[in-house]
């Protein structure tokens, strides 16, 4: 049989037919190679923190004698005036007294403690200390007390005979008194007090003004001592009704501490204060020593308290949705990486802040989505951490945008993983390594 005769326009066709299909295949792959490709996370930039500042007002110090005041629980605030030396402390020393005999013959908050029986030794001191002058109060035959009414009547009316009283009641006789004490004092850091009796009628009992404001804050610790020195009149049977002689008790938040008069040491108050700063109690203890008199002395100790709690401020570290950073896509999408809260602090005078902030590795998210954190460091304070929240979503741009966008924006292997403030990687744009400010100005 004959073979068929090929059409010259068959044979043709098929090369093109192929060729066609062959485009079409490229051009789907394309559609569908562009459409699955994973992006690179967007680039990341952290902005500059700025810390807020303020001007705070000098402390206002006397000018004679040995001052010193601090914040319990900032250390920073710790400020002095005057003498560094040990200087005697007065009556102060009935501080040291009941601490000490409370460290041998404990109380509990609350409780009366064991019963005292004045007898003739202790009511012979009667007479001796006021042959020098000194405060007392009546002590008559036969008097039986607590031991926390016995307290009431040496720290309130810092009657010297009560002091000696409790002094040989607890330990047998001064010289073991004065043993126990200087052990107390060193058990506690006092390297600079020296006490040799119970009452501060004599003038080598002395301190320095650093140790005495660790002093007060020992006696505010102990919560008889504190209870005591913050109670402005009581009645005890025997001696009296009973006047707190801190003349400020109850004044500017005041709530004791101790007063001391002695020709040689002047007037002398050992203070605290307590006031609410930040949605907290803080309290200052201070002490001011060779005052002329208790009038003038008052009114010097209210002027520095005043300036000390002037000096609290709250420090607003970030408020709730500020930025701290910024991710921007190929495709123009830009968002916020913001604080998801609100944070502050609250500090005593001239306090550095600086922050640190730390974004993670983002390609799309969602609006509220956590993405990194900002960590505060705060002198003298433990440090804040923040986290970050996207402020709106990182949406796909769709298949249009990466089909009229081919292979823009695509992940490789140089892709950036999360971003820290200090050592920006190439997809996070420029970044300040930290960020800081001063925060107030203060003597």
């Amino acid at each position: 049989m004959p073979r068929p005769v090929r059409s010259p326009r068959s044979a043709v066709r098929r090369p093109v037919t192929i060729g066609v299909v062959a485009v079409l295949l490229l051009a789907v792959g394309y559609l569908v190679a562009v459409a699955v490709v994973p992006f690179a996370p967007a680039s990341a930039t952290t902005t500059t923190y700025s810390a807020p500042t303020s001007t705070l007002p000098d402390l206002r110090f006397p000018g004679y004698g040995a001052t010193a005041v601090q914040a319990t629980g900032f250390p920073e605030s710790l400020r002095t005036s005057g003498d560094t030396e040990p200087r005697s402390i007065a009556s102060i020393t009935k501080v040291v007294t009941a601490l000490v005999v409370l460290d041998a013959k404990p109380l509990d908050r609350g409780a009366s403690g064991p019963t005292i029986r004045f007898d003739a030794q202790m009511q012979a001191l009667y007479a001796e200390y006021l042959a020098q002058n000194g405060e007392v109060a009546p002590m008559p035959d036969g008097l039986q007390l607590s031991e926390y009414q016995t307290m009431q009547v040496m720290l309130m009316k810092s009657a010297n005979n009560y002091a000696g009283a409790l002094a040989l009641w607890a330990f047998g006789s001064m010289g073991a008194y004065q043993r126990a004490a200087s052990t107390w004092l060193e058990a506690h850091g006092l390297d600079h007090t020296t006490i040799h009796e119970p009452t501060g009628l004599d003038p080598a009992n002395q301190s320095t003004a650093t140790d005495l404001v660790r002093l007060g804050q020992l006696a505010l610790a102990d919560p008889v001592v504190k209870e005591i020195v913050g109670t402005q009149q009581v009645t005890v049977p025997g001696a009296g009704q009973i006047e707190n002689s801190n003349k400020l008790l109850g004044l500017d938040g005041i709530e004791g501490i101790k007063t001391g008069t002695l020709d040689q040491a002047g007037a002398c108050l050992l203070f605290a204060a307590t006031y609410q700063r930040g949605g907290r109690q803080v309290t200052v203890v201070g002490v001011m020593l060779g005052g002329r008199d208790h009038p003038s002395l008052d009114v010097d100790v209210r002027t520095l308290l005043r300036s000390v709690a002037d000096n609290f401020q709250v420090v607003t570290l970030t408020h709730a949705g500020q930025t701290f950073g910024t991710y921007s896509t190929p495709w123009h999408d830009d968002a916020d990486a913001v604080a998801d809260r609100a944070a502050e602090v609250l500090v005593w005078g001239d306090t550095r802040v600086t922050a640190r902030t730390r974004l993670d590795s983002v390609t799309l998210g969602d609006r509220g989505e956590r993405v990194g954190t900002v960590r505060f460091t705060i002198e003298h304070h433990d440090p804040v951490t923040v986290p970050l929240e996207l402020e709106r979503s990182i949406e796909d741009p769709g298949l249009w945008w990466r089909w009229t966008n081919p292979f823009r924006g695509v992940e490789t292997t140089a892709a950036a993983g999360p971003t820290a403030a200090a050592a920006p990687t190439a997809a996070a744009g420029p970044a300040p390594a930290a960020s800081a400010g001063r925060w107030g100005l203060a003597a």
